[in-house]
């Protein structure tokens, strides 16, 4: 039986480090797009959050045409469009307007939660409740704005029409796993901060899906945090921003990405922490053997088709670096070495 090939990608949130402008932030996005174009990933995509002073990730369109205008092979695409927020006949103007500009390069991820805390969420659409209550109409209503049936209809996004960009459910419970699995669309998990259910989405998803004109097999993901560097010590040490910065999300004490510290026995405690630990549970930090046992472990255990790895470090030096090495990783894992 034939190896399944497993597809590397990036999630980024152009999470902004202390020190850093929001200019500077998105550059370095450009930077780390390039860079993985360049290491054979397959895809970055960019979140959707609104409302935060550190994450620089909030017209997603905006920056997937960023992006997509200064690569030349990499897909480019959101995951994910916070689908409640916003109209879906806009979304399908956008994203065929990116799809004319950049054929066959464009993906389009939905989700169904804000992005942001409640009191945003109602400043961005006052109906949000009653949206993310008819997420699965409202991907309907774009599925047949992309559709050249939808030519007859009164209501149309004639630049979307034709354009055959892939849709994507995104999820971080079981909800939307049964969507997917319906709809017969590919299904991404945010098992990088929601690692509680991904084990039981993915079983219902595989279970329920049912084969369209969009996917003959079920097609996964899973969103894991990446940190690569030489020594495990100083992969723990870069990782040590992001317990920090986990921590203060908790805590309501939200701040720039920190520089890193020593590991210390008071963020082991913490990481440790069940609120802390349950978010950042599929997080694969050490040196490159290290993670390739983890990553290893962690596919035979899901069976996914697809790894998307977040990282949020504070040197955008140290960014590429872990990119490249998770690269190899994944090539070596693929050819079975």
């Amino acid at each position: 039986m034939k190896k399944q090939r497993t597809a590397y990608s990036i999630l980024e949130l152009a999470i902004v480090s202390q020190g850093e402008t929001i200019k500077q932030t998105l550059n370095n996005s450009l930077t780390l797009a390039k860079k993985a174009e360049e290491y054979g990933y397959k895809r970055i995509w960019f979140a959707e959050h609104h409302n935060s002073d550190n994450i620089g990730s909030s017209a997603t369109s905006l920056l997937i045409g960023y992006i997509a205008e200064n690569t030349k092979t990499i897909r480019v695409g959101s995951g994910g469009i916070m689908l409640p927020n916003h109209s879906p006949l806009i979304i399908a103007e956008q994203f065929g307007t990116l799809a004319h500009l950049y054929p066959g390069r464009i993906d389009l991820g939905l989700g169904r939660a804000p992005g942001t805390d409640q009191q945003t969420a109602q400043a961005i659409r006052s109906d949000f409740m009653q949206a993310a209550q008819l997420f699965p109409d409202e991907v309907a209503k774009i599925e047949g704005y992309f559709s050249l049936e939808n030519k007859k209809s009164n209501v149309r996004a004639p630049i979307a029409e034709g354009t055959h960009v892939p849709i994507y459910i995104l999820g971080s419970s079981t909800d939307s796993a049964h969507l997917a699995a319906k709809k017969g669309l590919p299904y991404a998990f945010a098992s990088h901060f929601a690692s509680t259910y991904l084990t039981q989405a993915l079983k219902i998803y595989k279970e329920e899906f049912q084969p369209s004109e969009f996917l003959s097999h079920p097609y996964t993901m899973a969103g894991v945090n990446v940190y690569i560097a030489d020594t495990d010590q100083e992969a723990e040490r870069m990782f040590t921003s992001l317990i920090r910065m986990f921590v203060g999300i908790l805590t309501g004490n939200r701040q720039p990405l920190l520089p890193p510290t020593e590991m210390t026995e008071e963020l082991k405690e913490l990481f440790q922490h069940p609120a802390v630990y349950q978010m950042l549970k599929y997080s694969f930090v050490g040196c490159k053997q290290t993670v390739k046992n983890s990553i290893q472990a962690f596919l035979d255990q899901t069976g996914v088709n697809e790894l998307i790895a977040v990282s949020a470090m504070y040197d955008i030096n140290d960014r590429i670096k872990s990119a490249r090495l998770f690269a190899e990783i994944m090539k070596e894992t693929n050819e079975g070495e």
